[in-house]
């Protein structure tokens, strides 16, 4: 049996994976988006199932206010003495020279929570990682982050012991590592091997020149001598490879000895540098060398297909195409910008069978968005939906949205014209520059209540359309750009300094706003998610 890659499809960037028994996991950086981190389980490593999400609560993770990719970065998920330590970042800035980047620790004894308090590390930079070493001690490393003038802003790894019985970070701090001249030294992951312990860390950047490289020692605390065929991955230079940006890996035993490398990587649009289902998560097979260095075994590049390891075959259930909100809760595979799916802006239980949504912020807002949306995972896709709501007044819009960030998005919406009535338009945010598909809104006040909508996607193309009674459809405007929802796109820098980052990916959700905050409510009946 062989391995599709990408394992994790869609924005699931920085894989950190564990064993725990037969169960393997792997946690996934979320962002901006809600509940934090993405737990994905696998009894082969070759079918993976969404299971959850540990930070789903305001106490352990708000980020009301967070801008455009801060969030959690690069969670690091780890398994000691049947209890699970799960590390993260919430980044409240990273735009210019500075990023404010407090690191947390919580814990469960089961994988499904319920997760324990947080507990504060540090704020020095990011990409945290707890290391467990063989006499009991705990060992955090992360990058530091500096903000100088001239100066290496991945200043270094640092290594600091945690002491778990006082819950803080104890005793000296070291830079342990500065890093290959591949530069961008971050995603520091520590494995004690044969009496060796071993460095592996991203490098060269989240683009198209990622990296994985590894470093080891005799001590913990270096020094590290550099795998001489560094980068041990890497797609940089081979723009016709399938899988492009690979970098940020992490690395897990199997039960019958068995070794893989989980890692970060992107598909572009054929023909462009531009990945709208954002960063994913594929893997490699691994072995050790005679003198004791990690290496993929098809090479230092990353391979759409991999041999799976001898487990027997364990499918997972797949997601639902066709959600009719029956249930009392959202599905996990949806998520929500900053903040919980609360019964202050959404409810599945006041229209039984219906998603009601209460308008609030616009979408241009970091704070109150009513939106419940899922990742786009594939380049041939369709979303659909029907919805009823009655705007009074063009302050008032609901419909379906493409979603990347607060600056970059296509929303069908549904809104009220003081001519025209009830009407339909494609609002276009273009790196912040507002328009409007059409010159004139449709109007629609002849439809009745219910109005169908739906979005397909053909590779680099993105089209809306519109139907009253979900047979007939009218497309609404012109195509418009996939790829302008895409990492690549969204980032933007002036004079050296980045001023947009982009390191999400493409979503296709369900939105409501009321400008005028009078909660203008919409409902919808079902929303289908295909692959073309």
């Amino acid at each position: 049996m062989t391995i599709s890659n990408p394992i994790l499809k869609g924005f699931n960037p920085d894989p950190s994976i564990v064993r725990a028994g037969d169960d393997y996991y792997i946690a996934t950086s979320t962002f901006e988006w809600f509940p934090g981190v993405q737990l994905h389980h696998s009894k082969d490593l070759v079918h993976w199932e969404l299971i959850g999400h540990p930070l789903g609560e305001r106490r352990l993770l708000d980020m009301s206010g967070n801008p455009n990719s801060g969030g959690i970065w690069a969670p690091c998920l780890s398994y000691h003495e049947g209890v699970f330590y799960l590390i993260y970042t919430d980044v409240k800035s990273l735009a210019g020279a500075f990023k404010d980047t407090p690191n947390y620790l919580t814990t469960a004894t089961d994988i499904r929570g319920p997760w324990s308090d947080p507990v504060y590390l540090n704020s020095s930079g990011f990409d945290p990682s707890l290391f467990h070493d063989d006499d009991g001690r705990k060992w955090l490393v992360n990058l530091i982050w500096d903000h100088r003038k001239n100066r290496n802003p991945f200043h270094g790894i640092v290594l600091q012991e945690y002491s778990e019985a006082e819950q803080k970070l104890v005793g000296p701090k070291k830079v342990i590592f500065r890093g290959t001249e591949l530069g961008c030294t971050e995603g520091p992951h520590i494995y004690k091997r044969n009496g060796w312990y071993y460095l592996m860390v991203a490098e060269g950047g989240t683009g198209y020149e990622h990296a994985v490289t590894v470093a080891r020692s005799r001590s913990l605390s270096g020094p590290y001598e550099v795998d001489p065929a560094n980068p041990v991955l890497t797609s940089q230079g081979n723009p016709d490879l399938p899988l492009q940006k690979a970098g940020h890996a992490s690395l897990v035993e199997t039960q019958n000895g068995e070794w893989y490398m989980v890692h970060l990587c992107s598909r572009p649009l054929p023909g462009l540098q531009q990945s709208p289902l954002g960063r994913e998560t594929g893997i490699q097979q691994c072995e050790w060398t005679e003198d004791g260095w990690i290496r993929p075994v098809n090479g230092r590049h990353p391979q759409a297909n991999v041999q799976s390891p001898a487990l027997p075959s364990a499918p997972a259930l797949a997601p639902v195409e066709c959600d009719h909100f029956d249930g009392t809760s959202l599905d996990v595979h949806y998520s929500t910008l900053r903040e919980p799916a609360e019964d202050s802006w959404l409810s599945l239980t006041e229209r039984p069978g219906n998603l009601r949504l209460y308008g609030r912020q616009s979408l241009n807002s970091h704070f109150s968005q009513s939106l419940v949306a899922k990742r786009i995972q594939h380049f041939r896709f369709e979303a659909e939906t029907v919805v009823e709501f009655d705007p009074e007044h063009f302050q008032q819009m609901a419909g379906l949205v493409c979603y990347y960030n607060s600056k970059n998005y296509y929303y069908l919406r549904i809104s009220h014209d003081e001519k025209l009535g009830k009407t339909l338009n494609v609002l276009i945010s273009d790196n912040g520059a507002y328009d409007e598909l059409l010159a004139q809104d449709l109007p629609i006040r002849d439809w009745g209540g219910r109005c169908y909508l739906k979005v397909q996607i053909q590779e680099h193309e993105v089209r809306f359309f519109a139907s009253p009674d979900g047979e007939s459809w009218t497309a609404v405007g012109d195509s418009l750009p996939f790829g302008h929802l895409s990492d690549e796109y969204a980032t933007r820098h002036v004079n050296g300094f980045f001023t947009d980052w982009g390191f999400t990916g493409a979503f296709v959700g369900l939105c409501v706003q009321d400008l005028s905050g009078e909660k203008k409510a919409a409902d919808f009946d079902y929303f289908c998610c295909r692959n073309l």
